[in-house]
């Protein structure tokens, strides 16, 4: 029987215990059609490498590149990412895991249509992620990084997905974005796919337990994220099983919506923003940019960013203490279950499974008439 990426880091600690697969060797079969989730308070988990290791937040720049040329830049930024590499594992000593933001590679510009964006967006496994593999096995370190992708599953579709490597260069998973906001800007929305937006294909190709999705690894059970503002998802994350929730922003955050993160469900959270991004040409440099932090389980802020300069937020997570005594967190679901039922978001889910918006506009237009709230 062929295991798949969800399948093999949902099993927990059995016959899958330990081991690690690359991308490539595991089977694009369907995940679980059940949420892997214990009702005991406890979790699966799969044996720790390291009693504890040093996570390392990247707060670098933000760099669009050229839809007419993008190979050029898209190499430049992923260098960039390399040399940022090679700093945080420097004087500082040496980062177990290194977490860059939503865009490093391919930066953001509101000017692209869905063909510009898609030409921008890379492939994984791919050139792009090859290098940063090499890196990965140079200095020993897990890195985790968010970028535009083209899937040839969705031939229609931009991702935003925030790509899981391990020390030996190993892509062991892949996280979609779970949703994009909507109703909130003027005149527009945004037209990347999400979760949410092809929620019933998305299920029918991965399983739902590849909705809210935990990946098992040997530094502790990691989940990661590019939305704001949405307790819930994370609260699900908790129940399931996360242990340190990264978080990705792209021009700014609100702290209190991470350090809650932690509080609410007893984890660590990291939050990587962009750094100060030259050149833009819509607002100054520095404009949403720094706060990059990390907090521990009880809410508390272990290390800060207190600039918009490209710089190293690092905290070390005793990951094996912290698993002795650390339980899913108290719900008393009974009395709230009724009324999440009965609610309905505002807007429904798998809207782009009917139509792929070409661009911020033509999203614009089609989402103008979704809402189901009067």
């Amino acid at each position: 029987m062929s295991v798949d990426r969800r399948q093999f880091f949902t099993i927990g600690a059995g016959a899958a215990a330990g081991a690690m697969l690359p991308f490539d060797a595991r089977a694009a079969t369907k995940g679980p059609t059940r949420h892997v989730q214990q009702q005991d308070g406890g979790y699966a988990t799969v044996p720790l490498e390291k009693d504890s290791w040093t996570l390392g937040v990247v707060q670098s720049r933000v760099i669009a590149v050229d839809a007419e040329n993008p190979a050029k830049k898209r190499r430049e930024n992923v260098q960039h990412m390399c040399d940022l590499i090679d700093y945080a594992s420097g004087f500082s000593g040496k980062k177990d895991l290194l977490f860059f933001h939503e865009f490093p590679i391919t930066g953001y510009n509101y000017k692209w249509t869905l063909s510009d964006a898609r030409k921008v967006a890379i492939e994984i496994p791919g050139e792009e992620t090859e290098i940063l593999a090499k890196k990965a096995r140079e200095h020993g370190s897990w890195l985790v990084f968010g970028s535009y992708v083209r899937d040839p599953d969705w031939p229609e579709s931009l991702l935003s997905i925030t790509t899981i490597m391990n020390d030996k260069g190993e892509i062991v998973d892949k996280h979609w974005k779970a949703r994009n906001i909507k109703g909130v800007f003027f005149g527009f929305e945004l037209f990347t796919t999400t979760i949410y937006d092809v929620l019933d294909r998305y299920v029918e190709m991965y399983g739902v337990d590849a909705v809210v999705p935990v990946t098992r690894t040997p530094l502790g059970n990691i989940c990661t994220s590019s939305i704001q503002r949405e307790p819930e998802y994370f609260r699900a994350m908790a129940m399931k099983g996360a242990e340190v929730v990264l978080r990705t922003a792209s021009g700014g955050f609100t702290p209190l919506d991470i350090q809650a993160t932690s509080m609410y469900n007893q984890i660590y959270t990291a939050i990587a923003n962009n750094a100060a991004s030259p050149n833009n040409g819509l607002y100054f440099e520095d404009a949403g940019g720094g706060g990059s932090a990390v907090y521990d389980p009880s809410g508390e802020l272990m290390s800060k960013a207190d600039t918009a300069f490209e710089t190293l937020v690092a905290a070390r997570i005793p990951i094996k203490d912290f698993r002795t005594r650390h339980r899913q967190p108290i719900v008393h679901s009974e009395l709230v279950l009724p009324v999440y039922e009965a609610y309905r978001s505002k807007y429904p889910p798998s809207l782009f499974s009917a139509y792929q918006p070409q661009d911020i506009n033509d999203s614009g237009r089609y989402l103008k008439d979704k809402s189901r709230w009067k």
